[in-house]
């Protein structure tokens, strides 16, 4: 018996010797934290939104970027962190079914639109032209990042699937990828969201809004969370005048707009 007592007192100080418990954290003055699973299309915006977020309430945002779905899957693992905000509300109603979602707000609008390399050396000037025998394509996962689911749809929406499917020389994880590849000519053309095209080193073709499939991104707590107050105040920033000030700052069209309406 005292064998087992003294084996048991040192499993439990070795499990619970480096936890940081909530007593601690007072004491020792440590400042609260986020962790937030976002699409990787809204790096930059979201980078700037944690900055001036932190300064407002005093808690850092840390970012888990990448694929919607893969964030999705990872979520599901491990059951931690706070927020999530994927590429479309497709993810979000996934999680929202699994039960991981709790307050949900729409920000901005994901418009997927046609980048080539700087000067078009493909002459890529619609839709169409990705069919076209001997062009190249690069089109994101569509089991791990929203442009990539959507870019089937769209592309079956104007009967074009097999054909640019057949041109296709490359699948990435995230949108961000689909950017760097085109930049640096490995396709001779991708499909990315709008707010994404940088002008410096790519060209931009828009899609028509009757044939294009533009998303709304939405953004969420998530269940799990054990700062469930804080988590919410990072969503009602996110989605706020000032959030989406900074959405707009960096190309987004805000949500609800005119133009695109509920899509």
């Amino acid at each position: 018996m005292l064998l087992l007592i003294t084996c048991a007192s040192v499993f439990v100080c070795g499990c619970t010797g480096p936890a940081t418990t909530t007593e601690q954290t007072e004491t020792t003055g440590e400042s609260a934290s986020l962790l937030v699973y976002c699409g990787a299309g809204m790096r930059e915006p979201m980078e700037e939104i944690a900055t001036a977020f932190t300064e407002k309430y005093g808690a850092a945002v840390n970012y888990n970027f990448g694929g919607s779905n893969a964030l999705l899957s990872q979520m599901e693992l491990v059951k931690q962190g706070d927020v999530y905000m994927p590429g479309a509300t497709s993810y979000i109603d996934a999680a929202r079914e699994k039960g991981f979602v709790g307050k949900e707000e729409l920000v901005v609008y994901h418009v997927p639109a046609i980048i080539v390399p700087k000067g078009n050396p493909a002459n890529i000037t619609c839709l169409a032209d990705l069919a076209k025998p001997g062009v190249r394509v690069e089109l994101g996962d569509p089991e791990a990042c929203a442009i990539g689911k959507l870019s089937g749809k769209l592309l079956d929406k104007n009967g074009i699937k097999d054909e640019v499917f057949a041109n296709t020389v490359a699948r990435t994880a995230t949108v961000n990828e689909l950017i760097v590849h085109t930049a640096l000519g490995q396709a001779d053309a991708a499909i990315v969201w709008e707010d994404l095209y940088n002008s410096e080193k790519l060209d931009l073709i828009m899609i028509p809004k009757e044939q294009n499939i533009v998303k709304v991104v939405p953004i969420g707590t998530l269940t799990f969370s054990d700062q469930t107050e804080l988590a919410e105040n990072f969503v009602a920033f996110v989605s706020s005048d000032e959030g989406k000030a900074i959405f707009t700052a960096h190309g987004f069209t805000t949500y609800p707009d005119d133009y695109y309406g509920t899509v």
